[in-house]
Formats: C-alpha cells, structure tokens, sequence
C-alpha cells in the first residue's frame, strides 16, 4: 500500500508539468557512446514515447560518430579530425550518410517497439535542412552547417501525432550532401520549430562546476552565466559545443534548454515533469 501510495504521489506532482507541456514540440538531440548503449538508448526511446502518450510533441535528433567510425574503418578510410571537425570527402559524406541512415531506422524501430508512432527521416529529405559549406583555414570538404530549416514535413508529422527521428545530413543548394553537427542541427530545429525545450543528452550529469565532482551541478543557468563560466574555463572540451548549442537555440526563441546524463534512467521524464530537475536547465 505504501509504495502504491508514493507512485501515485509521483504522478500527481508530474500532473501541473503534463498540463502546461501537452501540445508542445520537445526537441531532443541523442549521441556519442551512449547512443550505442541499448539500454539506455531503450529507457531513452521509453521517455519519448511517453512524452507523445502524454500529449507532448518529441522530435527526436541523433548523431552517430562511433557508428561512422565503424563504417569509415570497414571501408579503409581514415578517420581525420581538424579542431573537432570531421574531415570529410565526397566518398566519406556518403559513408556518413549511410551509417546515420542506419542508426535512424534502428531508432524508429526501437520507438515502434514500445507503442509509439514514427517516421524516420534524412536533414536532406524534402528539403529539411538546406546546408552551406563551412569555410575555415583548412578545408573540411562537405562538413556543412544549417543554412535554413523547412519545417513543412516535421509540421505535418506532429500534427498526425508521429514522432520524427532525424539524421543530421544536409543538402546545399549546389546540390551536394553535407555532414552537419548533430547538436547545432537540432537548436536549429528546435528554433524553427519553436519547441518550449530542447534536451541534449550526454554522459555527465550536467555542467558541473568541478568536472571530476557529479555532485557539483548547477540546477540553472542564463546564457550570460554560460558565457562567463567558458571564459573561466569552467566549461570546456566537450560541452563547449552542447552549451553553444543550447544557447543558439535560446536565441532562436526556444524558452529553455537542458543538459541531462542520458545513463540516468528516465532522466528526460524526472527533468521535465518534476520540481527540482535532475541536470542543468539554461533558460533565458
């Protein structure tokens, strides 16, 4: 009787949280090692397609970089990065292409698994993202970023009540396919979208004020604190580009942005539909 009581009080405080959510678009941005964990990638795939039974619209972004790398290796190829960049060319971005194709309909199957509804799809199909060359001092060859985000196809999709699952490959209009940062793909999408949230999904708990320290979370932050704990160097290597993104996001109107241990299991749902949150949340 006590634990039926405790469940019903977990469902009454997530109560006001399903109300002000349902009909809003989540974006949430799932990669690196964890994506290749099954598990977690299961307890993340259950968060999502709960959100869409609770009457909230998830997008769900991903990358694939260990998956690339297997796929770049089996072909002979050498991966190459250049300031966190993947040198890429014109045989490499088909490699890429595939390979996140791969993940995808994983994904969408995983999502079709647990009762939900899905359409798996490219950042090229119907025009999702138009990409442009990025232009650096060394030439990356088809590493692209988001030029413009249509969002005719995903409108239609959360109309009908199904979850889109998209792989951050974009087309340019010259014509060719680019590889694009997961990260920076989805606040675009996010932005264009006007999602309420977007999720980054990593494998620390947050930003952390002591990185050796899980326990030194900070609960919240505003993009002027962001900005000043990169300059102290209390964020760096890898989060720089997750919070860069999150705040890209904010500035394109999404209303907060949050930063969650994917190995936590239902991390999403205990960010999202309780008081005091589980990871970082960075809101305007």
């Amino acid at each position: 009787m006590e634990k039926a009581i405790k469940k019903s009080e977990v469902l009454i405080e997530a109560l006001p949280y399903i109300k002000r959510f349902f009909g809003k678009v989540v974006v949430i941005k799932h990669g690196g090692s964890t994506l290749a964990d099954k598990k977690i990638t299961k307890g993340i795939l259950e968060d999502i397609v709960f959100m869409s039974y609770a009457g909230m619209r998830p997008v769900l972004i991903h990358g694939g970089g260990p998956n690339i790398n297997r796929a770049m290796k089996k072909a002979g190829k050498k991966v190459k990065f250049v300031n966190g960049q993947r040198i890429t060319d014109r045989e490499t971005v088909h490699i890429v292409d595939k390979a996140l194709s791969e993940v995808n309909r994983e994904l969408a199957q995983g999502i079709k698994k647990l009762g939900g509804r899905t359409y798996g799809l490219s950042g090229r199909d119907s025009g999702l993202i138009i990409a442009r060359k990025i232009r650096s001092d060394i030439d990356l060859g088809f590493v692209g970023e988001v030029a413009k985000v249509d969002t005719t196809l995903l409108d239609r999709l959360l109309d009908a009540n199904i979850i889109p699952v998209v792989s951050p490959v974009g087309r340019g209009t010259d014509g060719e396919l680019y590889n694009i940062n997961a990260d920076s793909s989805a606040a675009k999408i996010a932005a264009a979208l006007k999602a309420e949230k977007i999720f980054t999904l990593t494998n620390v708990r947050g930003v952390l004020k002591n990185a050796k320290d899980p326990q030194s979370l900070f609960n919240t932050l505003r993009p002027k604190d962001v900005k000043r704990l990169i300059k102290k160097g209390i964020i760096a290597g890898g989060m720089i580009p997750k919070v860069s993104a999150c705040l890209l996001a904010l500035k394109g109107g999404v209303k907060k942005a949050h930063i969650v241990s994917a190995a936590l299991p239902h991390a999403l749902l205990l960010e999202i539909f309780t008081k005091e949150g589980i990871g970082t949340e960075i809101a305007r």
